[in-house]
């Protein structure tokens, strides 16, 4: 097998180049492989199953370690290409280690070197663990990197939700106490008791287990239900406005392709492939595409009429 460099390992890992057909086969390779694990993981959690095929099991998780492992070490030496991030070799490999898609590659081969280096330790909670190897989708989707990048974006407007959120709480759990602790002992009688309700209604739960039944406590509940309904909606709409925002730059950036590749007004086959690869890996609908391509098309003829 010829020797690839680490400028082409990079490429095929975070698939630089839409039409790279071998980004395109490792990279679902990789996704199938997530799957059956995480199908894996599931079908484990049945003893029965479990011991009818632990080798197979077993075998399966030796050859996916092996995998990601290796998986991992590729993207760790190869991200030294990603000069956008760090001036020096070091510091881009230490970016990737401590990004969100490094701690992600390394949680799904952590625990099962964990069990190598202490057997003693309940490998069903391991294999529990390795359910996180779910996470890895976000490499391969650009939906799932969008909102993680609105909750990136969005964290201090977050972070000012939840603490109004968690002083509602308490202020809630505070009330119905007084409120309900003298007739409801074993469900109010105390605030920790009464956070279980508060957090239940504030987040539009209502599970029906804990309710007030006195005049007071019923119009504090309806309040504080009225007030978690807000505190989810303001949550809820901050993360679509967001995510329509990530969306919107990711238009932008395929328009950009878009007009690049009409700029000398030839949209050639290797081009047109490269623009329905794009698309489909942003999400691009065909009406939205060959809207697009039209009004480019349409801008540009209307450019070359006004020149003199």
């Amino acid at each position: 097998m010829p020797f690839i460099s680490r400028h082409r390992t990079y490429e095929i890992l975070e698939r630089v180049k839409p039409k790279d057909k071998v980004a395109l086969w490792v990279n679902g390779f990789l996704i199938l492989l997530v799957l059956v694990n995480i199908l894996a993981v599931i079908m484990e959690s049945v003893e029965s199953l479990y011991q009818a095929h632990r080798t197979a099991f077993d075998l399966l998780e030796f050859f996916s370690v092996v995998i990601f492992a290796i998986e991992y070490l590729l993207r760790l030496w190869s991200h030294a290409e990603n000069t956008a991030v760090a001036p020096t070799v070091a510091k881009r490999r230490w970016k990737y280690v401590t990004s969100i898609f490094g701690l992600v590659d390394f949680i799904a081969i952590f625990p099962t070197i964990l069990s190598i280096f202490m057997p003693g330790m309940d490998l069903r909670s391991l294999r529990a663990i390795r359910l996180l190897r779910i996470l890895k989708f976000t490499h391969y989707s650009y939906a799932l990197q969008d909102v993680g990048r609105s909750l990136y974006e969005e964290r201090r407007a977050f972070t000012a939700t939840l603490y109004v959120l968690g002083v509602v709480m308490i202020m809630a759990s505070t009330v119905l106490y007084l409120a309900e602790h003298t007739v409801q002992p074993d469900k109010f009688g105390s605030i920790p008791d009464a956070m279980w309700w508060a957090i239940i209604t504030l987040t539009t739960v209502g599970y029906g287990d804990v309710s007030p039944i006195t005049p007071l406590g019923k119009v504090l509940g309806g309040v504080v239900a009225i007030m978690g309904v807000c505190t989810v909606a303001l949550i809820t709409g901050i993360l679509a406005s967001s995510f329509a925002v990530q969306m919107q730059r990711r238009k932008e950036a395929f328009e950009a392709q878009v007009d690049q590749a009409l700029s000398d007004d030839i949209l050639t086959d290797d081009e047109l492939h490269m623009l329905m690869t794009l698309k489909d890996d942003m999400g691009i609908s065909d009406v939205e595409f060959d809207r697009l391509r039209k009004r480019m098309h349409d801008e540009k003829i209307k450019r070359v009429r006004t020149l003199p």
